[in-house]
């Protein structure tokens, strides 16, 4: 029997696609930390049929807008006292910053060093941006 225990005072990242849950602790750098987390992957969820949690028992700042771009169904929730205090429903940003990269090789920030490469959501169903320098598509694939 699996048994993970709730938390006293941290986040939890929840609603996560099955599969993402890796990928999102590993952008948070959660294999370095010194306090307690919590991957659980392929839960069962009534909602879902499957998903990944993250549990981190601390505080820490996280970039919701990386978090919304890599997928726009997470549920953050904040926990106090083992009670959430707060839920924050994500959706995919209107914009990214310095987050990805542009793959043409032709676009200006493949040339030239310290531009910061933006993105601009061009349709929020399919998650798809658009470079803002050679309108080059994106669109999230894990």
């Amino acid at each position: 029997m699996l048994n993970i225990n709730s938390i006293t005072k941290g986040i939890v990242i929840d609603h996560i696609k099955p599969g993402y849950g890796i990928k999102i602790f590993e952008y948070l750098k959660l294999n370095k930390a010194d306090f307690t987390v919590a991957l659980i992957m392929n839960a069962v969820s009534e909602k879902l049929g499957r998903k990944d949690i993250i549990k981190i028992e601390n505080e820490i700042d996280i970039d919701l807008t990386m978090l919304g771009f890599m997928d726009a169904n997470i549920t953050i929730n904040v926990i106090e006292n083992e009670v959430i205090t707060e839920k924050i429903n994500l959706s995919l940003p209107d914009r990214v910053e310095g987050i990805i990269e542009c793959k043409n090789p032709r676009c200006v920030t493949s040339s030239e060093r310290g531009i910061v490469h933006r993105f601009k959501l061009i349709d929020e169903n399919k998650g798809r941006y658009k470079c803002e320098y050679c309108n080059q598509i994106y669109s999230w694939e894990g």
